[in-house]
């Protein structure tokens, strides 16, 4: 058996190896000392541009309820059905109501029209004449108020079934299959998803940079949000002393939901920062660092 030297194998180990350990290209970028937005960062509240709640127009006993908590509904869908039986009686009653207003004021034009031709030839009196424009003046009065009458019977008609006022996600449901509402009882809430903006309380001691700057974005995990519109409160809270903002997002973002809380980046200035590409970052447990050739 032959033995080989320990000292010669290891270095021939390390001449096979020496490709291995050659360093890699990498991708480099040079950095320097470039203008950046100053932003404070401050706590923000998520809520709906359109939330409301819908409340009973008329008495009645809840008989369907079509929807449930965070389901969606479009703009106009029926979502709740209320008891109609008298609201549908007025209706007819309405609707009968026009009817005989029509004959009538039909039978008085036509009456008007022939004591009018024998006025003209002189067979009836002139009393004869104004007592059927009386009469027919009267009719078209009762006419107009039959349609007004229809017209609010199909209104209240409409009263008893309940719908979305505009396409949003159903939030809070008051009650339940069986109850009495009186007019003005809440029903359902709900808020629309396609528009939302953040609420934030800016410090008294801030208030007057970010107004001169007006920029603000919103962090949403790794996503920075730009604003498309700042409104801030004229007067402060009495309470904490700040100045309420409403920050308004683009329309039909993702990941987002009213009661969220996010973080506002209000710019406040302008800085020279030494700036390196988020992909650069090297994270080891707490620790952030960039390599440097």
């Amino acid at each position: 058996m032959r033995w080989t030297d320990p000292a010669a194998a290891m270095a021939a180990l390390l001449l096979l190896s020496a490709p291995c350990l050659a360093a890699p290209k990498l991708a480099t970028v040079r950095v320097g000392a470039e203008a950046a937005p100053m932003e404070r960062m401050l706590d923000g509240t998520v809520e709906a541009v359109n939330q409301a709640t819908v409340s009973a127009q008329t008495a009645g006993r809840v008989t369907e309820i079509k929807v449930d908590v965070n389901d969606y509904v479009p703009a106009g869908a029926r979502v709740m059905r209320l008891r109609s039986t008298e609201q549908v009686a007025g209706l007819s009653q309405a609707q009968a109501a026009l009817k005989e207003a029509t004959a009538r004021e039909s039978e008085a034009q036509t009456r008007y029209d022939r004591i009018r031709d024998m006025y003209s030839r002189q067979v009836v009196a002139k009393a004869t004449l104004d007592e059927a424009t009386a009469a027919r003046d009267a009719a078209a009065a009762r006419l107009v108020a039959s349609r007004a009458g229809l017209d609010a019977a199909r209104e209240g008609a409409s009263y008893t079934e309940i719908r979305a006022p505009y396409a949003g996600v159903v939030t809070q449901k008051f009650v339940q299959v069986g109850e009495t509402v009186a007019p003005g009882t809440p029903l359902l809430a709900g808020a629309s998803l396609d528009a939302l903006r953040v609420i934030v309380e800016i410090p008294q001691s801030i208030v007057e940079q970010v107004r001169a700057q007006h920029k603000a974005a919103v962090y949403v995990d790794d996503r920075r949000i730009e604003s498309t519109a700042i409104t801030f409160y004229p007067s402060a809270a009495p309470q904490t002393n700040t100045f309420r903002a409403r920050i308004e997002l683009p329309k039909d973002l993702q990941g987002l939901a009213p009661g969220m809380f996010v973080k506002v980046g209000f710019v406040t200035g302008e800085s020279q920062r030494l700036l390196v590409p988020r992909a650069a970052i090297v994270e080891r447990s707490e620790m952030r660092a960039v390599y440097v050739v």
